[in-house]
């Protein structure tokens, strides 16, 4: 905003101070200012703890660091990683294309609904760390009881989500569909998925994070593989920096893995969301 001040007779614009400039760009970025500095909060009493220390097993943030960059340039997260997502990639797959299948049959029929329901309730509720060693047994310790482990933890978030988003569609919608005398086939394709879309593809993201957690558990507890193998070798030898920095580098996968999917949902399926 620019203020006429008058000057010899004549009038002028005069800009807003630098200062005032400041402040305003300072208030328009101030969530992500805040959400920064309660991350090097964290970082500093990660420090601190570590300097005490609360814990010979427990590092400083900087020895953390420095054996995360260390890791990184060596290949170690690379190779690990690679191993890693082979599980992970094949069972959200295979989560996503029958979860979201399942989902929307189930939230079409109330017959469907009562024979299938009840299993994946079952399953979300179960403790899958107490499951994996039943999947070793009958599969062995190789890809697949992985990425079973994966299915098992991935699945049922994405099949529920599915049915709940199909089921509560908006029914003014249907009702349109209906007084326009479009078939079946019309009000699922152009009506209740478009419309339940965006709560699918939460569920997608839920389930990708579940997903994290089982090949992860599964690399703990039936071979130790790829970045499982990191945690279980550098724990087995103390040295607790490279083992927390394996761990940091599985929060900071899965959190960029999800970030993009949400970037991805809000360019693609949510644009009106994204431009409020």
């Amino acid at each position: 905003m620019t203020y006429p001040v008058q000057a010899n007779g004549s009038s002028r614009a005069v800009p807003p101070s630098e200062a005032s400039f400041f402040w305003r760009k300072l208030s328009e970025h101030r969530t992500a200012l805040w959400r920064l500095a309660s991350v090097g909060l964290f970082f500093l009493i990660w420090e601190i703890a570590g300097r005490i220390p609360i814990s010979f097993a427990f590092p400083t943030f900087l020895e953390t660091l420095n054996a995360f960059v260390t890791m990184t340039l060596d290949g170690s997260f690379v190779a690990a990683y690679a191993e890693t997502l082979q599980p992970l990639v094949i069972g959200i797959a295979v989560s996503a294309v029958i979860g979201i299948a399942l989902g929307i049959v189930m939230g079409l029929s109330r017959f469907a609904e009562w024979l299938v329901a009840p299993v994946f309730i079952v399953l979300q509720a179960a403790p899958m760390a107490a499951l994996i060693p039943l999947i070793t047994f009958v599969y062995g310790i190789g890809l697949v009881s992985k990425t079973l482990a994966v299915i098992m933890l991935a699945l049922p978030v994405i099949v529920l989500n599915g049915y709940k988003a199909v089921r509560n569609a908006n029914p003014s919608l249907v009702a349109m569909c209906y007084s326009f005398q479009g078939n079946l086939w019309q009000r699922i394709t152009k009506i209740i998925i478009p419309d339940a879309s965006p709560v699918i593809f939460a569920g997608l993201r839920l389930g990708l994070a579940a997903g994290f957690i089982g090949v992860i558990l599964a690399e703990l507890l039936i071979t130790p593989t790829g970045i499982g193998d990191l945690i279980t070798y550098h724990r087995s030898v103390a040295n607790y920096a490279e083992m927390y920095a394996a761990v940091v580098s599985i929060i900071l996968v899965s959190t960029l893995t999800l970030a993009a999917l949400e970037a991805f949902e809000l360019r693609v399926l949510r644009p009106e969301k994204k431009r409020s």
